[in-house]
This record gives structure tokens, sequence and C-alpha cells, in this order.
């Protein structure tokens, strides 16, 4: 728990039923993401409510005054020896660029570095609109290791950053 000007920020990687509505309104208040994406990610945090570790999915969240404000998903990488994918980071758009989401990557960071991780993976769109999210993974010292063009659409290609642990 830290406090900083009267708020008490929270870390924590249990999920809570209510972290669905959370997620949901997080990732909304971004405008960054489609419907179908905001289900990809419901279906994430469903399924460890359903199964746990046992889905393979982990997160952290950050409470700000007992709000939940933000969070990740990750993942082992089926296939590969301790290299992860992250999934999700996402801030809510009326706590940005006030040191959650770094704080909240290191958190992540140091959780799959504990686990024996050896690579994060991180995929992004190319689109204008996901500039601020590229130069972010840039700070936060991951590389840009592949574009894959058109991905997602015409004109909107994959960018995917990778760090070493």
């Amino acid at each position: 728990m830290i406090l900083t000007e009267n708020k008490t920020i929270t870390f924590r990687q249990e999920v809570h039923p209510s972290d669905y509505d959370a997620v949901k309104h997080i990732l909304a208040s971004t405008g960054f993401f489609r419907p179908d994406e905001v289900d990809v990610a419901l279906e994430l945090v469903q399924e460890y409510l359903t199964s746990g570790d046992e889905s393979g999915y982990h997160f952290f969240f950050v409470d700000v005054d007992a709000e939940t404000v933000g969070y990740t998903c990750y993942g082992e990488i089926p296939c590969t020896i301790k290299n992860y994918d992250l999934y999700w980071i996402a801030i809510d758009s009326s706590h940005r660029r006030g040191g959650l989401g770094r704080q909240l990557l290191h958190k992540t960071e140091d959780a799959i570095r504990t686990s024996g991780g050896r690579f994060i993976y991180i995929e992004t769109s190319a689109r204008a609109l996901y500039q601020p999210t590229v130069e972010f993974y840039l700070r936060m010292g991951y590389e840009l290791v592949a574009e894959l063009k058109d991905y997602y659409d015409r004109n909107d290609s994959k960018l995917i950053f990778n760090k070493p642990l």
C-alpha cells in the first residue's frame, strides 16, 4: 500500500468477481478498444474466476482509494521456455499520466521475473491512436522487434515488443 496526496494506492494479484465489471469500465474509459476486444479481455477475467491459476492467466490490479483503476493480464507463452505475453495493460482514463501504468508494469515484470520468466512480449497496434502506448513501451525498456503489416486491418499493423528480464 502506498499513500500519496491523500490517496491510498494498493497493488494486488488477487482477482475478485467485481474485477470483471472494473475491467469493462477501465477498457471503455480509454477509448482504445473495440467491443470485440473488450469481450476478449472479459473472457480472460472470467476464465480466471472459473479456473484460477489453471487458466494460465495472471493479473495485477491497482486500486486507488479502494476503486480498481488499472490492471495487467499476462501469462506464460505455450511451447516456450519461460517467455511471457503481456496480454493487457490499461489504466482508467481519469488516472492516466500519474505513473500508475509504470508502477503496474514494474510490479508485473517483477512477478514474471520471480516466476523465472526470461522475456516479456507485448503486441499493440501501429495506428496513430496507439503512439503514446508505443512511446510508453519504449520508455519502459522494451524493444520493437517486429511489425506485421496490415495485421489487424488495412493500415493497422501489429507491433511486437520484447524485453529481457
